[in-house]
């Protein structure tokens, strides 16, 4: 399992049609699977100008339903959902899934999409850490009694206590939210000392550390491999800029987050920055060969997928080449 892949399902105007998008992302996580691919990852956010996935879950469902094996990892915004609801659907999504799914929750940082949900942003810790604390619960399939109320979650979830839950974030108190809970910590960025402070808050706690992915500034988080790399930027470079254009327009002043990139144009993203990247063959068959991962957002910025598949596939074939290769000199 040599790569994986994210769906956020952007679509600006200048795009493919959603509908187009949609069913290409289904099709895609099918492929990949066959493939090298261990994850699929399912980002949320709520209000995008150009439609950013605001139900994760429920394109979740649709993947899980056409494979088998491959993982799916959800980012969850915790302080927009009912926790009884949501708890339900995990837990439907882990049946489905076969145990597959596993989520990451985070705080949510942009105040329009407060706005949309008529939720208090200054409260957002306070109401992830009651809605967290009765999602725990919840997740074993034992009744909760909570302010007088008899809930239970029928039916349970597959996996016994619940699927793996995460806490992301990037700063000191995402990394004591995680070991608070006994969650796993899967930062956007590195934040000096968010290991030691995890790993106190888990020992204060009564918890046993748990995985941890704490990546640099200067992570990669979305990767095309092609035959010919000025071509390819040529091809589907203002995709990526509008990536690129959108996260910087949401985190202002943000240098601490992966995948952050200041371009004003495909040049400066191209040359200047790390987190969007082309690269050839060669150097995507060196960095497999380290066992590193790629990070492939194959529809980024709305790339039409007759546009997207042959950079997958491209891929695809270099983890079967690498494959074949590692077989024969056993």
């Amino acid at each position: 399992m040599l790569f994986s892949i994210r769906f956020d399902m952007r679509a600006p105007a200048f795009g493919a049609s959603t509908t187009d998008l949609y069913a290409a992302a289904i099709e895609m996580s099918a492929w990949a699977e066959q493939h090298g691919c261990l994850a699929a990852v399912l980002c949320e956010h709520h209000g995008s100008d150009d439609g950013y996935l605001p139900a994760p879950l429920v394109l979740a469902s649709a993947i899980a339903a056409r494979t088998e094996r491959l993982l799916l990892n959800v980012v969850v915004i915790l302080p927009f959902y009912d926790p009884v609801r949501l708890a339900e659907d995990i837990a439907v999504l882990d049946i489905i899934s076969n145990g597959r799914t596993s989520y990451v929750f985070g705080l949510g940082y942009r105040p329009e999409e407060f706005e949309h949900f008529g939720i208090d942003r200054s409260r957002r810790g306070a109401l992830a850490d009651e809605k967290l604390a009765l999602l725990q619960d919840l997740l074993t399939g034992r009744e909760v009694v909570r302010d007088g109320r008899r809930i239970l979650v029928s039916p349970p979830p597959q996996t016994p206590g619940g699927p793996t839950l995460m806490w992301g974030g990037a700063s000191l108190a995402a990394a004591r939210r995680a070991g608070r809970y006994g969650l796993g910590l899967l930062a956007n960025g590195s934040v000096t000392g968010m290991r030691a402070a995890y790993e106190a808050a888990c020992r204060e706690h009564g918890h046993e550390p748990g995985a941890t992915l704490l990546p640099p500034p200067d992570t990669p988080t979305v990767t095309f491999v092609a035959d010919d790399v000025d071509a390819a930027w040529e091809q589907i470079g203002a995709h990526l800029l509008h990536d690129a254009q959108m996260y910087a327009e949401w985190n202002p002043g943000n240098d601490t987050s992966a995948g952050i990139s200041a371009a004003v144009d495909v040049a400066q993203l191209r040359d200047a920055f790390t987190s969007h990247r082309i690269i050839d063959v060669a150097e995507a068959a060196e960095i497999l060969g380290k066992g590193e991962f790629l990070n492939l957002l194959p529809l980024c910025g709305g790339i039409p997928p007759d546009v997207a598949w042959p950079y997958l596939k491209r891929v695809g074939e270099l983890v079967t080449d690498l494959t074949t290769t590692r077989g024969s000199n056993k």
